[in-house]
């Protein structure tokens, strides 16, 4: 190991990593998720005059440069990738120390602007020249032929926390490339927007494996991508990378308690429909819409936050959900026609229907357990459905893939009280707050 980097070629031994472990922090599971009660309070805005978090991408430069000086360096990145208020491409390709050669786009593209499953096509970067290769078209992984010029490989793009979001797959894909090229590859972390803590949701089944759910994690896992990338490695969810040279940036100043909100930093929204923090609070368990023929909200200007059916009394819905009593949640009648929006959805769902639902308001976004909440509005979409909407109301794959099992949306069908159903991942939560201890690097 590097005596200058704290995590450099993940080469410690598992039981030294549990000991470690032990002395960071032991998640904590109630209710079948995991967050610390201490943790259930919200900082205000206005108490964070400047950033109290130091991301991965800053202290490259200024404690870990060791690992790009006089290197032809290639950066997987998107818009998301700011350092002190400039973009990571800007920072290295005006330093005199480091030449950057090729950058890799995943969804969305570089600058963020593509649609949701929009196929991106290779390019020049205009604001610096360099080539911009695509991960989210042809090639999913940087190719020999694109990292030929290439000395050691960045990833550094802001994640949401959540095993439906495409960025992890491509961070743990381009790890077989860097092996095959023989080139370090380095993670530059940064925070998990819902905290360090959170474990809600079932493992993923081995037969709903796709691009939104590549590795076998809860729904929401609490780990920052450079803890997620040491687990991939490890774990060896890639066939290859057991010779894989690792390294993470670590940031300063993180802790596992922190949302979004405490950090002090500034949201660049990572995809285009996570428009704020607030909406990646929710995001967990509102995006169990898009397996529905329901709305998830796309179409608007508050995806995600506001979901909605053709076929349900919106006063009823908001009324169901609100007698619940979800914590850090209250529920709001609504009805909104999805539209095309350019760079945010150009094909949505339900487009020029009227559609009736929710808007979620975030009271305590620590308090939120989003896949739960996510189990409570299925169930009170479907129960307020007439019965003839209802056996399509799931689609077959679409569903799954995103809850990681067929269980979830059987158990609504058969009227399993929410309470139960979100019970029944309490021993995967169990299970795998002990597997991810090795690899935690914040206490």
């Amino acid at each position: 190991m590097n005596k200058t980097s704290p995590v450099s070629k993940f080469n410690l031994t598992a039981a030294l990593y549990s000991i470690l472990a032990f002395l960071i922090i032991t998640p904590a599971i109630t209710g079948g998720c995991s967050r610390d009660d201490d943790s259930h309070r919200e900082r205000s805005r206005s108490e964070l005059n400047s950033p109290v978090v130091k991301v991965g991408a800053e202290r490259l430069l200024s404690d870990y440069f060791h690992l790009v000086e006089g290197k032809r360096v290639g950066i997987i990145t998107n818009h998301s990738a700011l350092a002190d208020g400039e973009h990571i491409v800007d920072l290295l390709h005006k330093h005199p120390g480091v030449t950057v050669t090729a950058l890799f786009g995943p969804e969305h593209g570089i600058r963020g602007t593509a649609d949701a499953g929009e196929a991106v096509d290779d390019a020049i970067d205009e604001q610096t020249g360099i080539p911009a290769y695509s991960l989210y078209g042809q090639n999913r992984r940087p190719t020999l032929e694109m990292l030929s010029e290439v000395d050691v490989l960045l990833f550094d793009i802001q994640d949401v926390g959540t095993r439906f979001y495409t960025y992890p797959a491509t961070m743990g894909r381009a790890m077989q490339s860097a092996v095959e090229a023989g080139i370090p590859y380095v993670i530059l972390d940064r925070p998990n927007p819902i905290g360090g803590r959170l474990i809600e949701g079932h493992i993923r089944k081995d037969e709903f494996v796709s691009g939104i759910g590549l590795y076998p994690t809860p729904v929401t896992h609490g780990m920052t991508v450079g803890e997620l990338a040491l687990m991939i490695h490890d774990q060896g969810w890639h066939d290859g990378i057991e010779g894989l040279d690792l390294h993470v940036v670590p940031m300063e100043g993180w802790t596992r308690d922190m949302l979004w909100f405490d950090t002090g930093l500034e949201w660049i929204p990572p995809s285009p429909n996570i428009p704020d923090a607030e909406t990646a609070v929710v995001y967990p368990g509102t995006c169990f819409f898009e397996g529905t023929p329901a709305s998830e909200g796309r179409g608007t200007y508050e995806p995600f936050i506001q979901v909605g059916s053709p076929y349900v009394d919106e006063e009823a819905a908001a009324a169901e959900l609100n007698g619940r009593m979800l914590p850090g949640l209250q529920f709001y009648p609504v009805t909104f026609v999805p539209e095309s929006i350019p760079g945010m959805s150009r094909y949505p769902k339900l487009e020029g229907e009227l559609v009736r639902g929710v808007k979620l308001e975030v009271t305590d976004a620590a308090a939120v357990e989003p896949v739960a909440a996510g189990i409570h509005l299925l169930q009170a979409f479907y129960d307020l459905l007439p019965e003839e909407r209802k056996d399509e109301f799931f689609h077959p794959r679409g569903m799954p893939v995103r809850a990681g099992n067929t269980m979830v949306a059987e158990m609504i069908r058969e009227g399993i009280p929410a309470h139960e159903i979100i019970r029944s991942w309490e021993e995967d939560a169990r299970r795998f707050a002990e597997m991810r201890r090795p690899y935690l690097l914040y206490e």
